[in-house]
């Protein structure tokens, strides 16, 4: 079997809870070590593991195939360059980049290097959205005529990682959630014509926008995007609309929860919902109405390793590719010009 020995770039909370654990239990990955700019504590948690003390030294070591970008926003470009410059293949967090051109830049350069590059759109496979693309391939509510996304928190405390409260290319709720709700839009409904967005900020001395509504137009569809810091009361966050019905399903995922509290991604409570949290199904099946709980898919990020694994000896196309982070871009870019501007933007 191909060993692909995978680098990180930083080992804080990403790298240990979303990347870390998968190329450890993969049988196709093998963790080499990370990036570590003042404390080395990766050994302790992966014993044979190494401490890079620059980006140099890590990019240097030859038996470096694969590098995860996990660093701050703006840092995307800067270091995915570097990473492919240095002939190694590159899987980049959301957001890709923090501009379309950026992002554009990278898959250019990706293809004169003849290297993969993909981005981490992790989200994908969570429980709520798997169950959500389920009832939407399945055909059940007739033609989709509405639909709304929303990804909400109730914290009016700012974070404590300077980077995401400063001002700057990568900052603001608009790039560190959007990307995630963009995202799923785009699998689901492809790219929009036209967009419309509204962009503010509303927690108390907060300097990055914080809330953020965007109105996706297709020919015969309205996609609502939504996000902030201040919904006490989770409501659905999947509302999907069809000519024959309904489909409502909260944001229950509990893959970070778990990797956060040490589960293993092989632990057979790995990825299940709580019962309550099931989706409801308010359509027509031959020609009777029903009203029913739908039983949630199982969370999987592993499944995006895999899918990179293939991509990487071969077998399948990525799984998120630099296309697909264009056009998250390609949408993010055009909401903030929507915003200021006050009007309706093509995409």
């Amino acid at each position: 079997m191909q060993i692909i020995p995978t680098a990180l770039l930083s080992f804080g909370m990403s790298g240990r809870v979303f990347h870390a654990p998968f190329i450890q239990s993969h049988s196709g990955f093998k963790l080499v070590g990370a990036w570590e700019r003042s404390t080395q504590t990766m050994g302790g948690h992966y014993p044979g593991s190494k401490s890079y003390r620059s980006l140099e030294e890590l990019l240097a070591d030859p038996a470096i195939e694969l590098v995860i970008v996990n660093t701050p926003s703006y840092t995307h470009f800067e270091y995915a360059k570097k990473v492919l410059l240095a002939g190694k293949h590159v899987v980049v967090e959301k957001p890709f980049t923090t501009t379309t051109a950026e992002a554009m830049e990278l898959k250019s350069l990706a293809e004169q290097q003849k290297k993969k590059l993909s981005v981490y759109q992790n989200r994908r496979w969570d429980s709520d959205f798997k169950t959500v693309k389920s009832i939407f391939d399945e055909n059940v509510l007739g033609e989709v005529v509405e639909a709304t996304i929303s990804y909400d928190r109730f914290n009016p405390l700012l974070s404590p990682k300077a980077h995401k409260e400063t001002p700057g290319p990568g900052a603001g709720i608009v790039k560190d959630l959007g990307p995630h709700l963009i995202d799923q839009a785009l699998v689901l409904f492809g790219m929009p014509e036209n967009i419309f967005a509204d962009i503010q900020i509303t927690r108390p001395l907060s300097q990055v926008d914080d809330y953020f509504e965007m109105l996706l137009y297709y020919p015969q569809l309205r996609v609502r995007l939504k996000s902030g810091y201040f919904v006490r009361e989770p409501v659905a966050s999947f509302i999907i609309h069809g000519t024959k019905g309904t489909f409502l399903k909260s944001r229950a995922d509990v893959q970070e929860v778990q990797l956060q509290a040490g589960m293993k991604p092989n632990d057979p409570s790995y990825g299940l919902e709580p019962e309550g949290a099931q989706g409801y199904l308010h359509t027509e099946k031959d020609g009777k109405v029903i009203k029913e709980k739908v039983k949630s898919h199982r969370g999987n990020y592993m499944a995006y390793y895999e899918g990179l694994y293939q991509a990487l000896t071969g077998q399948k196309p990525l799984p998120v590719t630099a296309d697909d982070g264009i056009n998250v871009m390609r949408v993010i870019d055009a909401a903030i010009k929507s915003s200021k501007e006050k009007r309706v933007v093509g995409v």
